[in-house]
């Protein structure tokens, strides 16, 4: 009687209890009537007919990610190995997405197959057109056309690629092996190159500066040379200014001059014998010799009173 007496109360309470629905952060629930659907139910405390709206299926909202690894063959038959990572989420909370992501696959291993193998497509389909050398290059061209291909397909699915990374991509271990190759000798090549280039960089210079040090010591020779003329000419100049004064004021004297040119005579053979390092001088000492001497000597003299003159 007194478990009677408690019935209706238990009922009211049943009913209550199953006329509350608590969705989570970040889902929404789907609602059905008798396998319809019928409305979407957001985060938080919800209200729905006991018995009669049953929750269909409840969809995250968040990014959601996945790992893949397949292989790909090249325009010229190489295998080319990826480890993949998609990110997807749901494309936004309308009504129509949410429809299309609850109803379109039976479940969330169907969709999973559908989106790992569309991807897998779109990248065979880009790799295919492309040869094995390009292909490790072209991370960055072979996300932007499966995004470009995809967009379309997943967005009647309710969902959309946010992201897609290649972590790895592989050749077979010959390919790999035989493109190390490739790369060690280009970097022989490019070593062997830069060594040539700076060998010749060094030589320009060193040409360079022995040129300019050849210059450099032509000049200086060549002003030394110079120098030199000009004190000869100095020399003589003031040799014959000192003989003509000597000549004159012998002359004056009435002394014979030649004793100055006899004079000038042994001086020279003094200066050669004490001043010739011991190198052979030949030299005619008879009296023509001399005698001839004194008159080229005195000749040099009078041609020099004559340039005076004038």
């Amino acid at each position: 009687m007194d478990f009677l007496s408690y019935w209706p109360l238990i009922i009211i309470g049943f009913l209550l209890f199953n006329s509350f629905v608590t969705v989570q952060q970040g889902t929404v629930a789907v609602v059905t009537i008798f396998g319809k659907y019928q409305r979407i139910m957001k985060p938080g405390l919800n209200l729905k007919i006991p018995f009669i709206e049953v929750v269909y299926k409840r969809i995250s909202i968040q990014n959601r990610s996945a790992e893949m690894e397949f292989q790909a063959t090249t325009q010229d038959q190489a295998n080319v190995y990826f480890k993949a990572m998609i990110l997807y989420a749901v494309l936004d909370q309308n009504e129509e997405t949410i429809k299309n992501v609850a109803f379109k696959f039976v479940d969330e291993r169907s969709f999973m197959q559908a989106l790992t193998r569309t991807v897998e497509g779109n990248i065979r389909a880009f790799v295919a057109t492309k040869k094995q050398a390009e292909v490790l290059s072209l991370r960055g061209e072979i996300v932007a056309d499966v995004k470009a291909n995809l967009d379309h397909v997943l967005e009647e699915w309710g969902y959309h690629l946010i992201d897609l990374q290649l972590n790895d991509i592989t050749f077979d271990e010959a390919i790999m092996k035989s493109m190390a190759q490739v790369v060690a000798s280009n970097n022989l090549k490019a070593a062997a190159e830069n060594e040539g280039q700076a060998l010749l960089i060094t030589k320009t210079k060193s040409a360079e500066a022995e040129g300019n040090a050849i210059k450099i010591a032509a000049e200086a020779e060549r002003e030394a040379a110079k120098l030199r003329g000009q004190g000869v000419a100095l020399f003589r100049q003031e040799v014959a200014k000192g003989m003509a004064e000597a000549a004159k004021e012998m002359h004056i004297a009435n002394l014979d001059t030649s004793v100055i040119l006899f004079s000038m005579w042994t001086e020279a053979i003094k200066h050669f014998a004490e001043n010739g390092k011991g190198n052979v001088i030949f030299l005619d000492g008879s009296s023509e010799n001399m005698q001839r001497t004194m008159q080229q000597m005195m000749s040099m003299i009078t041609a020099s009173h004559s340039e005076e003159k004038k």
